[in-house]
């Protein structure tokens, strides 16, 4: 069973969402301890959003209390946050719903700017580091791929993207008031990693030239080197500051990089800037909210951008809903599938192989004389058809909740054993029906 943990911009202030961020690793580690509960997890965790993805062990209503309330206390001791805390600021999704909820995540329909397009990489990456920590069952590893084709699909067949704008770019839109000539402005970048390779994109959409970047972990001049702009050393934070009138900092560093006394300190240098607007989009903040109290500094954090964001075309989103829709209800039918499919793959082996032993004695018998190439394709194709009409009935049978009553019949009519694992089963059965396996 599949069960989505999510507490989001929808449901808690940015504050909650930056100290559940801080302790995504802690949180994959703690819901790993319980192995008698949960198969698997994959953690996302974005600027406006922290979800766990679960795999539980069991199925059913208390099952399902059971895994919630684990969650809950696993986040709990992880983050250091309160349960009461946790429910209050979050929501639980399961079975059907979670494939919906995450297709619509990564296709950026739940984000702040409806149509943004780095969420769908935030999701591949949750993925990978999923994998990396051994945490990923084949459900979930569906569930997760499933959404990357989704997300695809959207942006490849409604405009929502460009009807939606990034983060980026809508705190680029609410500077532009302050910014009277971008190519005059002098900028710092603050962060080297994708998010500030697409604010440096967007900077330079919007005619800023005099860029320069500035990493507390020194990977500044690699950054500079491969995008073309200035790198800051380490101890040069103070004096950047000082010379530039807009700030952008975007790092996923865990601790605060400006602070009030560097803006202090920054405005008692000789020739520094007077007025100066920093753009935080970094979760955890990358800049403390005191800086506001320096004299000529103003703060756009994502908690304000977030106020501001652009009502989303309504033809756009409807278009990509429904794209979403049709992707969920296909894997909800797939994965509904799934109790039947090794049933389906015995029961065409056994009948397959029954065809089989029958082409071989018609070889024997006629001592290889003669073309029966078009007796065998013409047998193959009539067992194929007699075959249809039980496997349609057996995926209506799971889905309407009665796999057994089709694995029974399977079994008492025909003999077949149901021994092949579902993870593999429906490899198997292609394989089957293109003649590749038999019994």
């Amino acid at each position: 069973m599949l069960l989505c943990f999510t507490s989001n911009h929808h449901t808690a202030r940015f504050d909650f969402l930056e100290r559940l961020e801080r302790h995504a690793d802690a949180v994959t580690v703690a819901l790993g301890n319980y192995p008698e509960l949960i198969d698997g997890s994959i953690v996302l965790a974005t600027c406006n959003r922290f979800e766990t993805y679960l795999d539980i062990h069991e199925q059913g209503n208390s099952a399902r209390t059971a895994a919630i309330e684990t969650v809950i206390d696993a986040i709990s001791t992880a983050s250091q946050i309160a349960p009461e805390e946790l429910r209050e600021a979050s929501t639980v999704i399961a079975d059907h719903r979670v494939a919906q909820h995450l297709f619509a995540v990564s296709s950026g329909l739940e984000s702040i700017v409806v149509g943004e397009t780095e969420i769908a990489g935030q999701v591949r990456r949750a993925l990978h580091t999923a994998r990396a920590a051994g945490t990923v069952t084949s459900d979930l590893e569906r569930l997760f791929q499933n959404a990357s084709r989704t997300s695809r699909g959207v942006k490849n067949n409604t405009g929502i993207a460009s009807a939606g704008r990034s983060i980026v770019r809508l705190a680029l839109e609410l500077a532009a008031s302050r910014i009277t000539d971008w190519a005059e402005a002098r900028v710092l970048l603050v962060g080297t990693g994708a998010y500030a390779g697409a604010s440096l994109a967007a900077l330079r959409d919007r005619g800023a030239a005099d860029i320069r970047v500035f990493s507390r972990t020194g990977r500044a001049e690699k950054f500079a080197a491969s995008h073309g702009i200035v790198a800051v050393p380490i101890a040069g934070l103070v004096d950047a500051v000082a010379g530039t009138d807009l700030i952008v900092t975007c790092s996923v560093a865990p601790t605060v990089i400006l602070d009030r006394p560097t803006l202090e300190a920054a405005a008692q240098v000789p020739g520094a800037m007077q007025h100066r607007l920093i753009i935080d989009l970094g979760l955890p903040r990358n800049v403390d909210p005191t800086v506001v109290q320096v004299a000529g500094v103003e703060l756009l954090d994502l908690e304000t951008i977030s106020l501001h964001a652009p009502i989303e075309e309504l033809g756009a989103e409807a278009d990509a809903r429904a794209i979403v829709g049709e992707a969920a209800a296909a894997f909800a039918a797939r994965t509904a599938d799934q109790p039947v499919e090794p049933a389906l793959v015995a029961l065409r082996s056994h009948v397959f192989g029954v065809l089989d032993a029958e082409i071989e004695r018609l070889r024997a018998h006629s001592g290889g004389a003669g073309d029966t190439a078009q007796t065998e394709a013409a047998l193959r194709h009539l067992v194929g058809v007699l075959l249809h009409t039980p496997s349609v009935r057996a995926r209506e049978l799971a889905r309407g909740g009665e796999a057994d009553t089709f694995i029974s019949g399977a079994r008492a009519v025909f003999g077949v054993e149901v021994d092949a694992a579902p993870a593999t089963a429906t490899a198997r059965l292609h394989a089957v029906e293109s003649g590749q396996e038999a019994s």
